[in-house]
């Protein structure tokens, strides 16, 4: 698989087999991630990977406290405007069209919500965390060793989902994690192997054109 499949391949996905995957597969992946270019080299991400009875605790847990906490961070700014609030609205109903959730039907859409909390059947979850005095440019720099995961694990057959629904659960993955204080929860990610039979997996998120949001200037021939 080259670059350009990985790329195109990659999607959020909702619906995992039990399968475990080995740890030194997990491994493998998250070292050779770390390649990920971060300003002045300061390799921000601090990452923590769960399986097995761990996991299983971990999300008897957080099926304990449903609500959650007082987020980290807002994962969208209030308010929301267009075009992204846009983009976002057709997202969620194009998701839970495809497991034929109405939008009036709520307890079914907070069932399916719910299921980050399980990361989505995934054997593996994966937290990432930075320094709380780290800035904009150091999340950045931690959205692009996520994506190498992410990439990385295609090439072994797996799949992903990135879930920012874990700011939520600051308090439960720290403590879970022994967290030292200076770290803060970015977010999480569920690894493992596509239910290729589940409608949710047919989902693939629409992308504008390119005319929506770039430009070219001064070239030829285009």
């Amino acid at each position: 698989m080259n670059v350009s499949e990985a790329v195109a391949k990659r999607m959020s996905v909702r619906a995992f087999r039990p399968d475990p995957v080995p740890g030194s597969v997990v491994r493998d992946i998250l070292e050779r991630a770390a390649r990920a270019p971060s300003g002045g080299n300061l390799q921000p991400w601090q990452v923590y990977a769960i399986a097995g009875p761990p996991l299983a605790e971990f999300k008897a847990r957080v099926a304990a406290n449903p609500f959650g906490e007082a987020p980290e961070y807002d994962v969208y700014p209030p308010n929301l405007w267009d075009p992204f609030r846009t983009r976002r609205f057709k997202n969620g109903e194009d998701l839970y069209a495809t497991i034929a959730i109405p939008r009036e039907d709520k307890p079914a859409r907070l069932r399916q919500l719910a299921k980050n909390g399980e990361f989505f059947g995934a054997p593996v979850g994966i937290f990432f965390c930075l320094d709380r005095k780290l800035g904009p440019p150091q999340w950045a720099d931690l959205g692009m060793y996520m994506q190498n995961v992410m990439l990385l694990a295609l090439e072994q057959g797996l799949d992903t989902c990135p879930q920012e629904y874990w700011a939520r659960y600051p308090q439960t993955v720290g403590e879970f994690l022994r967290l030292p204080e200076h770290l803060m929860l970015f977010s999480g990610m569920a690894l493992g192997y596509r239910d290729a039979s589940h409608p949710i997996n047919t989902l693939v998120a629409e992308r504008d054109p390119f005319e929506a949001w770039g430009e070219l200037r001064g070239f030829d021939g285009v």
